[in-house]
């Protein structure tokens, strides 16, 4: 897929800071014009500078993938982590969630369930809490589904939405569950992201919620990002697309952490 190839790309030029036409074609098996092409579309997406002859990473763009290159990482197992997610929801409940890839295909999954539309056509199914302006976007449309937005600072490669105004408008709400994405669950650091921020908010929801769900696809296991977000105690259930082995498996059982396995 071209997404994908945009993906292994990017890897390569925040990797080296600097690739080639013909470093982009030795590495990813693709044609000088298909190079070009490829760089020229990072380009456009302010992902790369282009150069002569090449491309070279953002000045102080950081480690954080940017949410559009995220987006065509392991699309068919984040799909799948969204349907099983959204099926914990129950009519009715207060749903809060954070931004990320995996949480959007969680709002997705929420939006088409036949069982959070209200028989009656009167009632609200239910009502989403969000700090992320694509997940408020995705619902905002279905009539069943009441959206409030936190405040807070637009994070331009997250579309989420943190800072201070976000924590203060949290402080207050109560939720029947919490679906979190995260960058990386494991067994010694729990659960964390690449932002100090989005982790703030992150744990603002956790703590307002009577259950917390963690929505995190294979890739993720065992990886740790730089902020915490939750210790593996504070997460009820983890929703993936293939059981967590070795030290993070064990690590889940005894921290009383439910699993459930997308398919």
């Amino acid at each position: 897929m071209r997404q994908q190839r945009l993906a292994r790309v990017l890897d390569l030029v925040m990797a080296s800071g600097h690739v080639s036409v013909n470093d982009v074609c030795a590495e990813v098996g693709t044609s000088l014009a298909t190079a070009r092409r490829d760089l020229d579309a990072l380009a456009e997406q302010r992902l790369v500078v282009r150069t002569h002859g090449g491309a070279s990473a953002l000045v102080g763009g950081g480690p954080e993938r940017p949410l559009v290159e995220k987006a065509g990482l392991h699309p068919e197992a984040k799909a799948a982590v969204g349907r099983a997610a959204a099926a914990l929801v129950a009519l009715g409940d207060v749903v809060g969630l954070n931004g990320g890839t995996t949480t959007s295909e969680v709002a997705r999954a929420l939006a088409r369930a036949d069982h959070l539309v209200p028989a009656d056509g009167r009632r609200r199914g239910f009502t989403l809490v969000t700090n992320a302006l694509d997940v408020a976007y995705e619902l905002a449309v279905r009539p069943h589904v009441r959206v409030e937005l936190s405040g807070g600072t637009v994070r331009p490669r997250s579309f989420e939405l943190s800072g201070p105004a976000a924590r203060a408008s949290l402080a207050e709400v109560v939720l029947d569950v919490a679906v979190l994405g995260v960058d990386g669950v494991d067994a010694r650091f729990g659960c964390t992201t690449a932002d100090a921020g989005e982790a703030e908010v992150g744990r603002a929801l956790a703590d307002a919620a009577r259950r917390v769900v963690v929505v995190a696809d294979a890739s993720k296991h065992g990886e740790a990002g730089p902020q915490r977000l939750l210790r593996l105690e504070q997460v009820d259930v983890l929703v993936t697309d293939a059981p967590p082995a070795g030290p993070l498996g064990r690590a889940l059982s005894d921290a009383g952490v439910e699993v459930v396995v997308a398919t």
